[in-house]
């Protein structure tokens, strides 16, 4: 039996020699290769921590000295130790989340993945446990040197060093990397002390001295290791950043040397007051074709071949790359377009972009915030900023977008990937978000692009508008398949196709038009008539939208965000004050958090599917139950079980 066989929770670390822990750490790299090559996933992160987790598990007593993962893509060896070991369906329906989930585990703590948070919580509960007689508890909260570029973190840091009396223990994991190498001030500290060969040979030299004399030799190590940092600090100047802050800090140590770690986290343990501990580690430890790749170093991926790292996947285009190519023909014609991301570069899109005009590019680190407001102020000055982020991290900045961009009238194009379900990665990760957020936001347009030719040009008219934000959102994954439009209305609505009666308008938002087109086709089945339409740009909603709407007996929107509150919910309130009570059947995903699962699975549970949409629609124009045909079987589905509502007819 190998060793991991026998670890079923971290208590099973205690017997473990030096060397079985060392084969211990080669046993998970083994094992996190081999799984998540067939499942894809956080790849090279995890293998970075694999000693740092293990190291963590065996000196702390998870869960009663709570372990905070930022962002918590980097905890599956902590799901391993932690008796969860079955990642035959990591990331899909029913199996283990790509993220700590409280669901799973008690020693899972914080779950919403998005960086920078995790030094707040780490105050929060520590403040907690001195108030309710809890405080010989720790908290260990384990940052990555790029979560460290967000501002939140830093706000985090001046309140915990506001309270020295309490037991918690900050882990820097330090491997330059984010999805990227890590940029900025922050980065480059770090970096200098990586690079300071003077520290780690002095530090490693006394560690090993002192260890030739026992127990006695390893407590005066210790004992001097605080006095002595003021001396090594002359190397790597690392006291100038912590020593305002008035909080103790310990390293660096090597990441992947366990018998450091184990001692120097053992160290801060004991001191009884917060403490940093700053360890350097490695992205892609032990796995060849990781540390060969210089983008990202396997940061995430798809399925993959364990013996090369080459891709099992799919590769058809994507929205991202469509995106890509069209920026950079922007970029061509318009020396004013800058780009601008969150320590996204490539997941974002932005790459070619950076390779062709080097100084038109600013990454800013995991700091949406600042991106947005910064943003605001390029555009003041002159320049047309394109801000490339995650729709979920989107959320992080509306304060910004509000009050910078859009008060100021400012020319800022949002460019918001993954919108909508993303699957997988779970709930702190799906798109579904942005629509109802955004379009609340005064002299805001909105463009959901349903194809690649879509979303070239609705890029191309986003960053003409120079007095407003514009927003381009599109879907995760391969790009839809191109949707002709049998006519473009004035305003640029594009009609998709004709029923043979006005009786149901469908509006599809973006990759929503196919399944509004494939809705229609069922319904002709059984002589009920539909218009399908996309609006391109959802805001501001169209007039010829209106205008349809007033000669339909019922509208139906079909969007990839929250029903509540979302784009639907705009249309209805639009039709009210132009004095059209045409019924709009608002539909959209549920508004509550959706686990990790296929994108099919989750729209599915919704209900948003062209049969189920199909028999609704069939239920309320008819006001029957009346089976809907499936066109391409020819055959029935179950009946409906009842009217949804009757509906007025209009006057044509």
């Amino acid at each position: 039996m190998s060793v991991l066989d026998g670890i079923r929770g971290p208590r099973d670390l205690d017997a473990l020699s030096a060397a079985q822990l060392k084969e211990l750490a080669a046993e998970i790299r083994g094992f996190l290769v081999d799984n998540v090559s067939r499942t894809g996933g956080h790849l090279g992160p995890n293998l970075g921590v694999v000693e740092l987790t293990i190291a963590l598990h065996r000196v702390f007593d998870s869960p009663n000295d709570p372990i905070i993962f930022d962002t918590g893509h980097q905890s599956y060896v902590h799901k391993l130790l932690t008796g969860r070991q079955d990642f035959s369906a990591l990331r899909a329906r029913g199996g283990l989340a790509g993220y700590p989930q409280r669901a799973e585990s008690p020693h899972d703590v914080v779950e919403s993945s998005h960086a920078s948070s995790s030094l707040s919580w780490a105050d929060g509960i520590s403040r907690a446990f001195g108030r309710t007689g809890r405080s010989d508890r720790h908290v260990v909260a384990v940052v990555g040197d790029g979560a460290l570029t967000g501002g939140m973190t830093w706000e985090a840091l001046n309140n915990i060093t506001d309270d020295n009396d309490r037991n918690l223990v900050i882990v820097v994991n330090d491997n330059g990397r984010s999805y990227a190498p890590t940029i900025g001030g922050m980065a480059r500290h770090l970096n200098r002390v990586r690079m300071a060969e003077a520290y780690r040979d002095i530090s490693q030299r006394s560690s090993r001295m002192a260890g030739r004399f026992g127990a006695v030799g390893r407590a005066l190590y210790r004992g001097v290791r605080g006095g002595t940092h003021g001396f090594l600090s002359r190397f790597t100047n690392n006291s100038s950043l912590y020593s305002n802050l008035d909080i103790k800090y310990l390293g660096p140590v090597d990441g992947h040397d366990l018998p450091a770690l184990i001692e120097t986290l053992q160290l801060a343990k004991s001191y009884g007051a917060p403490v940093i501990v700053h360890a350097i580690t490695e992205k892609g430890r032990g796995y060849q074709p990781a540390l060969d790749d210089e983008a990202d170093q396997f940061h995430a991926v798809g399925r993959i071949d364990p013996a090369t790292g080459g891709s099992l996947g799919a590769s058809a285009q994507g929205w991202t790359d469509v995106f890509a190519d069209e920026l950079v023909r922007i970029g061509e014609r318009r020396p004013d377009v800058i780009a601008m991301t969150a320590a996204m570069l490539r997941p974002t899109g932005l790459a070619p972009f950076a390779e062709r005009f080097p100084d038109r590019v600013y990454d800013v680190g995991i700091a949406e915030q600042h991106a947005v407001a910064s943003a605001a102020g390029l555009a003041y000055g002159g320049l047309h900023p394109v801000v490339a982020l995650y729709s979920t991290f989107m959320n992080r900045a509306f304060d910004q977008l509000l009050m910078d961009v859009a008060l100021h009238r400012a020319g800022v194009t949002f460019v918001l990937d993954r919108a909508g379900v993303t699957g997988p990665d779970g709930p702190s990760h799906h798109g579904m978000w942005d629509l109802a957020l955004l379009h609340i936001v005064p002299q805001v347009r909105i463009a959901a692009p349903r194809d690649a030719a879509r979303l070239r040009e609705e890029l191309a008219e986003a960053v003409a508008v120079r007095d407003a934000p514009t927003v381009v959102r599109f879907p995760k994954g391969a790009v839809a398949e191109e949707i002709p439009a049998i006519e473009r209305l004035q305003d640029g609505v594009d009609v998709l196709s004709r029923g043979d009666a006005e009786d149901v308008l469908i509006v599809g938002i973006g990759p929503f038009a196919r399944l509004g087109l494939d809705v229609a086709e069922r319904l002709r089945a059984q002589g009920i008539g539909a218009t399908v339409v996309d609006p391109r740009w959802v805001v501001p909603i169209a007039g010829s939208i209106v205008e349809l709407a007033a000669r339909h007996r019922l509208v139906i929107t079909l969007e990839d965000g929250i029903r509540v509150g979302g784009i639907g919910t705009r249309v209805r309130q639009v039709l009210r004050e132009a004095g059209i009570d045409t019924a709009v059947d608002e539909l959209g995903l549920p508004d509550r958090f959706l686990d990790h699962a296929s994108r099919e699975q989750i729209l599915e549970d919704a209900g948003l599917t062209p049969a189920k949409i199909a028999q609704d629609v069939v239920s309320q124009v008819l006001g029957t139950r009346v089976p809907v045909a499936r066109p391409e079987e020819g055959r029935g589905l179950p009946t409906v079980t009842g009217p949804i509502g009757r509906l007025r007819t209009p006057g044509r």
